[in-house]
């Protein structure tokens, strides 16, 4: 198995064979939370017109996303996992466009097949892999808006790489510790809060809570996550 890192937007656009894109603070740690939550469909979109042109469509769905970390305008939610009532979520299709995750899943026109990763579901993801036996997977961080690298997501795709070669990263918890300066130190900023709730660093570093993997797949409305245990 040929396991490569990416990075970023043009690693999205780079990425062949089995495609993780890779987004840990906050857009996949929401995903498979909003997947928990019970959401009927979770369709990640690029641009926001595209998710007014949903709304247009069916009044009943959720707009979830952000651009440059804070809710879109007219959106329902951010991409806050902390601030998103799970009651508000069971039996919705939720539309979800974010600066980096959603831009990744779009952008990687090449890939054969295409899941989401964060840690939150890593383990899942590489269980669901290994099953898989890809000749390549593309693990693609996509970093802080697709442009600059971001040390968690980086963190993630070494962690799913250790589990597909059984070489487990023995500073991996010692990592996730770090994260509180190191990637994000925002969270704990309280003139963030409105945007960067702390709460949402302790929902996204809670490695391994989930073990359904989302895969996207294509239909005739577009890209929908799907969930799939591996």
């Amino acid at each position: 198995m040929n396991i490569q890192i990416l990075q970023l937007l043009e690693g999205a656009k780079q990425a062949v064979g089995l495609t993780v894109i890779i987004d840990v603070f906050r857009a996949f740690s929401l995903e498979c939370y909003l997947t928990h939550w019970g959401a009927a469909e979770l369709r990640p979109v690029a641009t926001l017109e595209e998710a007014f042109s949903w709304r247009e469509r069916d009044p009943r769905v959720l707009l979830v996303g952000e651009r440059g970390g804070a809710k879109c305008q007219g959106f329902d939610y951010g991409n806050s996992p902390s601030s998103i009532p799970p009651e508000t979520v069971g039996g919705r299709r939720i539309i979800h466009s974010t600066s980096a995750g959603t831009q990744g899943v779009t952008h990687a026109v090449h890939a054969g097949e295409i899941l989401t990763g964060s840690l939150v579901n890593a383990a899942a993801v590489a269980a669901y892999i290994r099953r898989q036996q890809p000749k390549t997977v593309s693990l693609v961080c996509m970093g802080n808006a697709g442009v600059r690298e971001a040390p968690e997501d980086l963190l993630c795709g070494e962690y799913i790489r250790s589990l597909l070669l059984d070489a487990p990263l023995p500073d991996f918890e010692t990592r996730i510790r770090a994260l509180r300066t190191r990637g994000g130190a925002h969270f704990f900023d309280p003139h963030n809060q409105a945007v960067f709730p702390e709460a949402d660093f302790r929902m996204c570093v809670k490695a391994n809570q989930f073990s359904f993997v989302l895969r996207a797949e294509q239909d005739a409305e577009g890209l929908r996550m799907q969930p799939i245990l591996p």
